[in-house]
């Protein structure tokens, strides 16, 4: 997979899925969002964006995400 394929969960478009591929933030932040499943290789999809915000579905669950937090997780488009 060259650089190319990388986006930011932000930029996920809605209803698609995505495999997280690295987080690019605070150590301690990085440690919480892999409790809540954002660990690398997990596959997420995205439920619905706005006012900032971005709800996804990790492991089973929803969980909103604010625009920066979601910007500093970078993933590539799912592919069977």
């Amino acid at each position: 997979m060259n650089a190319g394929n990388l986006l930011t969960l932000i930029e996920v478009p809605v209803g698609l899925r995505a495999r997280v591929r690295h987080l690019h933030t605070q150590p301690d932040v990085c440690f919480r969002l892999r409790e809540l499943g954002f660990r690398e290789n997990a596959v997420i999809r995205c439920i619905t964006k706005g006012n900032g915000a971005i709800i996804c579905e990790v492991c089973n669950t929803r969980i909103g995400l604010n625009s920066h937090l979601a910007g500093s997780i970078v993933v590539s488009i799912f592919e069977s």
